[in-house]
């Protein structure tokens, strides 16, 4: 698995976003009981990819209802630089 890019994210319609969420919780949730149970991850940084994906596709979502709340475009939240107040 590949990490997302948040550019792909932001593209996604909402079921699509909602889908994915759910398919990275449930491979997170699967990875977690192997590691758990004591077994070996088949490759460690495949946790902390699935982590990162979540964090993601989390942030987007958050992004849009943030939008949707405010009235503010969901674009205009993307992480550009704070308007100066001078």
């Amino acid at each position: 698995m590949t990490l997302l890019r948040m550019r792909e994210l932001r593209q996604l319609p909402d079921e699509d976003l909602d889908r994915k969420i759910q398919e990275i919780e449930g491979d997170l949730l699967r990875e977690r009981g192997v590691a758990a149970m004591g077994g070996a991850p088949a490759s460690p940084g495949h946790l902390r990819a699935l982590r990162t994906d979540l964090a993601r596709a989390l942030t987007v979502k958050s992004e849009r209802r943030i939008a949707a709340a405010t009235g503010v475009p969901a674009g205009a939240l993307d992480g550009g630089a704070a308007p100066s107040s001078a």
